[in-house]
């Protein structure tokens, strides 16, 4: 009976030992499948850090500075408007002033490396390239939407200036003032030398504009240096006025105080569109022509770098190049990205109306020896050249 006894007990102890082994198996079973079961709750990895926005680190530096200084040689309305919005779009306390192109270069150079303004908007290249070639524009930043131009030559090849806009160099001329005169309007450059113009051609000095800066070039370009040097000779004797500004000629056509004026295009489209000049007729020269390109560029040493480099951004945008046609400045825009002004389509200013011919390049390096020439043969100018 003891023996059954021991037996039975011995039994139920093995039975005990065998339940207790497989339990504390079951956490062990547990613990290998563990490092799965965490891997798959435990979150995905940390994105790398997304890449800075230049654009967004640009406007930020460009508000701790908190103010811009513009210069412009585009219409003062135009001038206005971009300047206007663009403090309106940054918060940056925004001055600008209205100065012939050449008058700026001038004003520059005198300040002899601390300028007055921090970019200059708007005008006639061929005074922002005599400007480069001077030290006077910085090339250190490359903005963002030059990427937008449509041509290689709408930029400085060594990123001084970059274009926002281009217009056609042509002749405006007052239809009724010729019909009542008896006179046909000119054709081509070679027409404005007939003597019966003689004293009814406008156009803007060489001295002070941009735009017969243009004139001299196209007419070396054309007929090759001392051929042309002598037809703006010529020209001098048929005009009555040289104007300060390049647009002034246009300003004057419709009233018939100037019967044919040398300029761009577009200012006589203002004149037509926004002033009601129906007696206004605009005229491509035959014989071939050339544009301008308008500019946007930083002055080397400005005080407010980055609010400059900024507004060159905005300039190469739709939000500011679109405000030209809704301030009576109706020339062809240079980005992809804009909407071409109705008016410039509808009078046919295409920019491809330029003589093939002309070398954007020689012009820019030709320019100042060009207009030292033109001046030296008329002798310094008469009294047509006084500008106060």
């Amino acid at each position: 009976m003891k023996k059954t006894l021991a037996l039975l007990l011995a039994l139920v102890m093995v039975l005990a030992l065998a339940a207790c082994g497989q339990q504390a198996a079951a956490p062990a079973a547990q613990t290998e499948t563990a490092p799965a079961a965490e891997a798959e709750a435990a979150p995905a990895e940390e994105a790398a850090p997304a890449e800075a926005d230049p654009m967004a680190e640009l406007i930020a530096a460009a508000q701790a500075e908190g103010e811009l200084v513009v210069y412009g040689s585009c219409e003062e309305d135009y001038l206005a408007a971009a300047c206007t919005h663009f403090e309106e779009l940054y918060g940056i306390k925004t001055t600008y002033q209205r100065l012939s192109t050449g008058e700026v270069p001038a004003k520059i150079e005198e300040e002899n490396g601390k300028p007055s303004a921090d970019v200059w908007f708007g005008g006639t290249n061929n005074p922002y390239d005599s400007a480069a070639a001077k030290g006077l524009l910085d090339n250190s930043y490359v903005p963002i939407n030059a990427s937008h131009l449509t041509k290689d030559i709408y930029k400085d090849p060594n990123g001084y200036w970059y274009g926002i806009y281009t217009g056609l160099l042509g002749f405006m001329v007052n239809t009724d003032e010729l019909t009542r005169l008896g006179l046909e309007a000119p054709k081509s450059w070679d027409d404005l030398l007939k003597p019966e113009y003689q004293g009814l051609i406008w156009l803007s000095n060489y001295n002070t504009a941009g735009t017969p800066k243009l004139v001299a070039n196209l007419m070396i370009q054309l007929k090759g240096h001392d051929e042309g040097i002598q037809y703006l000779k010529d020209l001098d004797k048929n005009v009555q006025i040289y104007t300060k500004s390049g647009s002034g000629p246009s300003k004057n056509v419709g009233t018939g105080e100037c019967v044919i004026g040398i300029g761009f295009l577009h200012d006589g489209i203002t004149q037509i569109v926004d002033n009601g000049y129906e007696n206004v007729a605009l005229i491509v020269p035959a014989d071939g022509t050339a544009c301008e390109i308008g500019p946007v560029a930083v002055f080397k040493g400005c005080a407010h770098p980055n609010a400059a480099h900024l507004f060159v951004e905005y300039a190469l945008s739709p939000e500011c190049v679109e405000l030209a046609a809704k301030n009576g400045s109706y020339q062809f825009l240079v980005i992809d990205n804009a909407q071409q002004p109705e008016e410039a389509i509808k009078f046919g200013l295409d920019p491809s109306l330029v003589w093939d011919g002309y070398d954007f390049a020689k012009a820019a390096a030709d320019t100042e020896q060009n207009v030292k020439d033109v001046m030296e043969a008329l002798n310094g100018g008469d009294d047509r050249f006084k500008t106060e």
